[in-house]
């Protein structure tokens, strides 16, 4: 399987909370966001590659004092534009409904995490159903050895409807109507008003303190589905 990854750092404390899914609130929200998608990538000249979200991935990871937690978030969508066989833009789509952990066994305790990293003390899914990045520039690494970055990328990354521009380093390879790509983004959680135990909003927290910053993993494959078509 070829698998475009982006490796997006959140805040560490991004994975800690959950509320309850936002039915038709959140189909309208859905719905607006991928219009938004679609036209913000339309602005940028080149062809435009699918996201293929069944061979996509993203992973989360955040610390805090004596511990850390992992686990996973699903892609909703999202188109990458290429033009000369480069990666020139492109948005990407989470589902922050779909927020899940991997590290801990116990049902009970899982879900009581998960449910409390929807909830409004972090991401207030139900409100804020997605989050989203908007690639607005990528440029070159020359002479990037084997295995290192290969270019650099600036977006915005849009959480709880704030937005904040974010660069990294990433592995992009395009070829023959796949485009694939590896980086890894951190992300400051307190920027986006993710505020539960916070040390930038709260003060004496001690040990209940957790990182404003948590890193994000992002997997993802797209194809250029016109030349797929015209060659079939």
């Amino acid at each position: 399987m070829k698998r475009t990854a982006i490796y997006a750092s959140f805040a560490a404390a991004l994975l800690f909370t959950a509320c309850s899914e936002g039915s038709t609130e959140t189909e309208t929200t859905s719905e607006v966001t991928t219009e938004a998608t679609t036209e913000a990538t339309a602005a940028v000249e080149g062809e435009t590659y699918n996201v293929v979200t069944e061979q996509s991935e993203v992973n989360w990871n955040g610390k805090k004092i004596g511990g850390e937690h992992s686990g996973n978030i699903e892609l909703q969508n999202g188109e990458l534009v290429v033009a000369n066989d480069q990666l020139v833009g492109g948005n990407l789509v989470i589902d922050m409904n779909t927020i899940s952990n991997t590290d801990i066994t116990a049902e009970e305790d899982n879900q009581k995490l998960v449910g409390h990293l929807k909830s409004d003390d972090f991401f207030g899914v139900e409100k804020y159903p997605t989050a989203t990045f908007e690639i607005t520039n990528v440029t070159p690494v020359e002479n990037a050895a084997a295995g290192e970055a290969t270019h650099n990328v600036t977006g915005n990354l849009t959480i709880k409807e704030k937005t904040e521009q974010v660069s990294f380093p990433a592995v992009i390879n395009v070829n023959n109507g796949t485009a694939t790509a590896k980086a890894d983004v951190t992300v400051d959680r307190s920027k986006f008003d993710v505020r539960y135990g916070s040390n930038s909003f709260f003060d004496d927290l001690g040990d209940k303190a957790i990182d404003d910053n948590f890193t994000i993993t992002f997997d993802v494959t797209a194809q250029n589905t016109s030349n797929a078509t015209a060659q079939n």
